[in-house]
Formats: C-alpha cells, structure tokens, sequence
C-alpha cells in the first residue's frame, strides 16, 4: 500500500495510485491537527482570528468574522480602509517585521515533530495571497478601479507585497526546511473570476512566477494553490506560474472537462462545493451523492476530490470526516 504522499504523487502523474487521495490527507499529520503549517512568528502577527472577534492584523488591517458566518474578512468602510487613495500607497502600507531572533521561530518549531516526509509532505501555508492583500488594504471596489485607472501603481504594489513575501519565503525555507507550499489566494466568484485572462497574467503571471519559481528552486516538490471559485479561464496562466495542484475548484468549473484538458500539465481539487454539502440540514444521502458524481466523473488521475473549503475542515460539524468516509468507500469501488 502506498503512503498518503506517495499516493498523492502517483495520482498527479498520472500513475498507479490505489486510492483516491482523501482531501487533504497528504498533508495532515496526525487528526485534529492542522498539519499544514500555518505557525511562526510572522504569520501570527496575521491571525485569522476567532468567530466574534474584530481586530487590527500587522498590515494594519481591521478584520471581523460575525457570529454565524463561515469566517473572516476585511472592514471596508470609509474610516478602516488602509489605502484611501492608491496615489498614496506608499504613505499608508507597511508591510509586517521580518526580523524575529531564532528562539522565536523554535517556539513554533513542536508542531513539526509528527511530521514523516515519507507518509505526508511538510506543508507550509500562506495567506492571505498577493491579490487577496492588496483588496484587504483597500477594499474590492476601489481594488478593481485602480488596476483600470492607475495600473502603474498597482504593479508597483503587486511588487512591493511580492518581495516581503519572497523574504518571508526565505525564512520559511530556512527555519522549516517544508517540501509543499499551500497558497491562498482566491481569484475569482463563484461563477467567475476578478479579472479576465489577459488582465490577470498581466499583473500576477510575473510575481507568481517569481515565488513559486522560488520554492520550485529551494527543494519544494508540490505547489498547492488554493482558489474556491470560478477560474477555469485562468487554468492556463496557473500552469505558467508552476502550480501543480489547483485546489478549491468548485462544480461551476466544469471540473471533469479541465481533467482531460489540463491533466498531466496541473491537478485539480475539489468538485465538492461546500455550499452545496456543507450546511446546518446536510444529510448522508446528500453527500454519498456528491461524493459518488465527483470521483465517478473525474476518474482517478489528476484528481483529487475534495471539499473547496481551504483547509482539513468544515463550517458544520461532521461534514468533513462525512465526505472522507464517503470516498474511501468509493475507492474501494473504483480501485
């Protein structure tokens, strides 16, 4: 039986997995635990925070996540916005402090000890990603306005977020020694991305290409990049970039026709919507169903079916470990 990184690299090459890859089990070192490692000195000056709680992060952004809603996000009003006027970016933003000692670092450092690289990758997270960064400082709105109105300073601060985050790389490479890179960065709605195709690869091809370049050239075998949205359209700037596993694709994607176009150039996960499965009246029968149409539509290389949900959870309990039991028993179908 292969292990749960072995797996993963045999269905993402096209080879002799015998299984399904189950969500995010490549990754995820032992239950309950995160696995991918969202821990360090840096990252905690930008916490994702808890339901209930408002709070400024160390880009000087005020985030709130209300009571009953699947997580956090921005405050964008008028008084809390970081950028009011793009022409004056460089007066306002200020990116968070790299300089920790390294007695810092190895507080964070107990988390890796259940980590095998032979059963699962050692995964790093980032998020939020260059194009989620730069809305969360000045809103969606204004955000599309000014890659129309003033492109010139948008690159200038697509690339100033660009180099803090190829030195935060370098901390991580460093501290971490990781082999995986999982990356937030949502480029699109549900049913379509921000900006078209031609827009998009203006602005984003070039750094993403300079930090997946990065982690490609300092060891990291996997490039995971999560979008839970529409982006089919922008499925060939992503090769480009060198991601070789999109995850978070949702049903509006056409999942099954990017497979046989795309399959063998990047991966695909998910197909599971979590607003279709994962909600407070789920049922069994509701998520047997999704499960069975995704792994039976998708087949068995360069797919990996899985929640859209970026991360080993759920907004309701019980579904996620409901979606897991349902592909290992398809598995045992298909394999």
């Amino acid at each position: 039986m292969l292990t749960k990184r072995q797996n993963l690299m045999e269905t993402i090459k096209g080879g002799n997995p015998d299984r399904f890859v189950n969500q995010f089990e490549a990754f995820v070192s032992q239950p309950g635990f995160f696995g991918i490692i969202w821990g360090d000195p840096v990252s905690a000056q930008v916490p994702m925070g808890a339901m209930g709680e408002t709070y400024v992060n160390a880009w000087g952004v005020t985030i709130s996540w209300p009571e009953g809603t699947p997580g956090p996000f921005p405050v964008h009003d008028k008084e809390h916005k970081v950028i009011k006027d793009i022409t004056k970016w460089k007066e306002v933003v200020k990116a968070p402090r790299l300089d920790f000692p390294d007695e810092d670092w190895d507080k964070f450092k107990a988390m890796l000890a259940p980590v095998s690289r032979n059963e699962v990758f050692k995964a790093v997270m980032i998020a939020p990603g260059v194009f989620e960064q730069i809305h969360y400082l000045m809103g969606m709105d204004d955000c599309m306005l000014a890659f129309y109105e003033e492109p010139e300073l948008m690159h200038e601060l697509i690339d100033f977020i660009t180099k803090w985050e190829l030195e935060y790389a370098k901390l991580l490479c460093k501290h971490y020694q990781p082999d995986c890179i999982f990356h937030h960065d949502d480029w699109g709605s549900y049913r379509s991305s921000f900006l078209s195709p031609e827009m998009f690869e203006e602005f984003f091809l070039e750094p993403y290409q300079k930090i997946y370049g990065f982690y490609k050239e300092n060891g990291f075998e996997l490039i995971v990049h999560h979008s839970d949205s529409y982006t089919a359209n922008l499925v060939p700037t992503m090769i480009k970039m060198g991601i070789d596993i999109w995850q978070g694709c949702s049903t509006t994607n056409n999942v099954p026709e990017l497979v046989k176009q795309y399959g063998g150039q990047i991966s695909f996960m998910g197909d599971i919507d979590n607003g279709v499965v994962d909600k407070g009246d789920w049922t069994p029968e509701l998520i047997e169903e999704e499960v069975r149409r995704t792994c039976e539509t998708n087949g068995k290389h360069y797919f990996i079916p899985n929640l859209t949900q970026g991360g080993p959870l759920s907004i309701f309990p019980g579904v996620y470990d409901a979606v897991s039991d349902e592909i290992d028993k398809m598995s045992k179908k298909m394999f």
